[in-house]
């Protein structure tokens, strides 16, 4: 298998759940594409977009703060991937506003510059 493969795939984003639960932003800034784009829905349906600027200060912030990493439980339900393109559908449990809570994520990945790249992530926070 090619490092294009699903493996690749998951294994960008398990590098993605280590760094970003360390608020490691070195390494988040290059698993983030440029053009990201983060949709957070939370359980009232409120919805928030965030760039890759407005969304590396939030992990900044908790990284100055000496905030303790988040938890970094992960149930993969869908992985797939074609030519430079990849999709991921997980489950996650994560404090990102004070309370821990599940969230759902459906991320989207780009191969570019010889590495997987996520290009969209939407979240869905929801109620226990």
């Amino acid at each position: 298998m090619t490092q294009q493969s699903k493996i690749g795939v998951k294994e960008t984003i398990e590098n993605l759940i280590k760094t970003a639960t360390s608020f490691d932003v070195n390494k988040l800034e290059s698993i983030y594409h440029d053009n990201i784009q983060v949709i957070m829905i939370d359980p009232l349906g409120q919805k928030t977009i965030s760039d890759k600027q407005t969304f590396m200060n939030l992990f900044k912030s908790k990284r100055d703060n000496g905030d303790a990493p988040l938890n970094t439980w992960a149930e993969f339900n869908h992985i797939e991937h074609n030519g430079n393109k990849g999709h991921v559908v997980l489950k996650r449990k994560v404090n990102l506003t004070g309370m821990e809570q599940k969230i759902a994520l459906s991320i989207d990945l780009i191969w570019e510059e010889n590495r997987w790249q996520v290009t969209r992530e939407v979240i869905f926070a929801q109620f226990d």
